[in-house]
């Protein structure tokens, strides 16, 4: 049985005719199907590190919920400090290399990559106090809309809502500072770590509370107000595409919804399309709507069904107003 292992293990390259791949693969990979941005190897942000970021800044803002369990006044803010240093420290190199991948025609040597790293570092730094306000508010809707919620330490450790809206609003800062590849990486952490995808271009307003969670996605060009909760399975998504000229989809044109204050939208449903749900509406579950809808409407999945009105009349039949 040894003898047989240690003879597979001595198997010679050409078994698999390896060299002949390895050509094919960097033929492909130089010549026919060159994906690297400008057609140069450089150091790409690293998901491990991402990770290691997100659980410091984590330990950052709620120290004793994510950092450490012992902490007290006398070390609390020593241990802040140390946590944060090293975390930025890690965060400026992953936007560094984020901003080696631009657009075309707008090339970064290391040096000035370097500087603008540091500098997005900073000011990010600078705006953690305002994510940790945001964020509260956040935590403050869920305790207040959620019956089975007990404490706050119980919603930021076991709510998955709340991690994905924790990395939304670290992930959506770095974005709008232009640190758009690590932000986008953040994203994806999360939609991993919890099934809620979250574009982090996004603009969500405070109070913001997902319940449950699972399947939940939020496109690119969304804008939700403030006081807005949603359910598991809720799609904010675009209905078409606008191509250029080349046939290539025009980039970052508006084409998700625009959620008002103090909508509810329950779980399943399906909202597509540049469209606006006005103040105080409420969505029931499963609903699938592509047309905007006034303040105060309550759209339901029976009504949706039942309806025979002609279009120009949908409004009207399926969109009542709440009294």
């Amino acid at each position: 049985m040894e003898r047989d292992l240690t003879k597979s293990l001595e198997a010679t390259p050409s078994t698999w005719n390896i060299d002949q791949v390895v050509a094919a693969l960097r033929h492909s990979r130089e010549v026919e199907h060159n994906v690297r941005h400008q057609r140069r190897i450089r150091e790409l942000p690293s998901r491990k590190a991402l990770l290691e970021v997100l659980d410091g800044l984590c330990a950052v803002l709620f120290p004793t919920h994510y950092g450490r369990s012992d902490l007290n006044e006398a070390n609390i803010d020593y241990f802040v400090g140390n946590q944060l240093h090293q975390t930025l420290s890690v965060l400026q190199d992953q936007v560094r290399r984020g901003l080696l991948f631009v657009s075309e025609g707008a090339e970064r040597e290391d040096a000035d990559a370097n500087q603008s790293a540091y500098e997005i570092t900073t000011t990010f730094a600078a705006q953690l106090p305002a994510i940790r306000a945001r964020f509260f508010t956040d935590l403050q809707a869920a305790y207040q809309g959620d019956p089975a919620a007990t404490s706050a330490s119980e919603i930021l450790l076991c709510y998955p809502g709340m991690t994905a809206v924790i990395y939304y609003r670290v992930a959506h800062a770095l974005y709008e500072l232009g640190a758009r590849l690590p932000a986008r990486l953040i994203s994806d952490i999360a939609h991993s770590t919890t099934g809620i995808d979250i574009h982090p271009a996004a603009t969500i307003g405070g109070y913001f509370f997902i319940d449950h969670g699972t399947g939940v996605v939020i496109g690119e060009t969304a804008v939700i107000g403030e006081r807005v909760r949603l359910y598991q399975a809720v799609t904010l998504g675009a209905k078409r595409f606008q191509e250029g000229e080349n046939g290539i989809l025009v980039k970052g044109a508006p084409r998700h919804p625009i959620v008002e204050d103090d909508v509810v939208i329950y779980a399943g449903a399906t909202i597509l399309g540049r469209i606006t749900i006005g103040k105080g509406s409420i969505i029931g579950g499963n609903v699938w709507l592509t047309h905007s809808v006034p303040a105060g409407s309550n759209v339901l999945q029976a009504q949706m069904r039942n309806t025979t009105v002609e279009p120009k009349h949908l409004i009207d039949a399926v969109y009542q107003p709440r009294i």
